[in-house]
């Protein structure tokens, strides 16, 4: 293992560009001592510490009609969420596409999923390694986005995802006090988050009236999504971090398109393996 901090940016179906990077980097044999998940980073992450190369692109990309994922109508408004959470968290890990849980909780990677408390409206840095149903619990809540999901409680605690308090866990990351940092982006670069709309505020206030500050939180995302950014591009400019993002235009954070997922997950493949020599020489400065 090297020496370094892994940051895996969020972003749904967008995360098979990073599913992607990875991928390759698992061939590679390369992994860094620390790993931190946002939402769909939190999948990639723990694909990554149990070593599964392909598995979270087979957990994303798929024709067949019993991997699908996508509620219908009728079941999303009798489950108040958009996606099947527990075919994703459930009959995923434990049955379809098996989850290394032995490898897992074998590896000395430090594994931490970002999960956002909804009581307090912050970010909590989760970490399991003995418990199967609290490690799925913790990637499923990380993982949940504000109105297509519901809450996860955890230990009575109810969280939502981790993008919302910490999109991009920059902050975290160089508080580790490694020297090297890498971060997997899923966004182009430039890109910045716009403020919601009244309508949507009203729609957040409204749905989590019994969480104020995780309405803060929500609405504040935008401007802190974007400090965010401009101090990763700040630490990339001056050679102190390594960044990975897309180059061709992302896709949506709900893409179901087989060929456009695809087409996503080969760049973030490609994209690595062109930029593998330098992430080398950064790691060697």
């Amino acid at each position: 293992m090297v020496p370094a901090v892994l940051v895996l940016e969020g972003g749904a179906t967008r995360g098979v560009f990073t599913s992607g990077a990875l991928d390759f980097l698992m061939e590679k044999e390369f992994y860094t001592t620390d790993v931190i998940g946002v939402s769909a980073g939190a999948c990639n992450a723990i694909d990554y510490v149990s070593r599964q190369i392909g598995r979270t692109k087979k957990c994303m990309i798929h024709k067949e009609k019993e991997y699908n994922y996508y509620l219908g109508l009728r079941k999303m408004v009798k489950e108040k969420s958009m996606m099947d959470m527990d075919m994703i968290f459930d009959r995923y890990p434990n049955e379809l596409i098996p989850f290394d849980f032995e490898t897992y909780f074998q590896s000395k990677i430090c594994c931490e999923q970002v999960v956002t408390n909804c009581v307090t409206g912050r970010a909590e840095y989760l970490e399991e390694k003995q418990e199967k149903d609290r490690l799925l619990k913790i990637c499923r809540a990380s993982s949940s986005m504000p109105l297509a999901a519901p809450i996860v409680r955890i230990g009575g605690t109810p969280y939502l995802d981790g993008g919302l308090a910490d999109s991009v866990p920059i902050r975290r990351a160089l508080q580790k006090g490694k020297r090297k940092v890498i971060v997997i982006l899923t966004r182009n670069e430039g890109y910045r988050k716009k403020k919601p709309s009244m309508g949507e505020t009203k729609i957040y206030r409204a749905a989590y009236k019994k969480y104020p500050n995780l309405v803060r939180t929500i609405l504040r995302r935008p401007f802190i999504y974007n400090k965010q950014m401009e101090q990763i591009e700040e630490l990339e400019k001056r050679g102190e971090v390594f960044v990975l993002r897309p180059k061709i235009k992302a896709i949506s954070r709900l893409e179901k398109n087989y060929d456009r997922l695809t087409s996503f997950y080969e760049h973030g493949y490609v994209q690595m393996k062109e930029e593998y020599e330098r992430l080398l020489e950064y790691m060697k400065a």
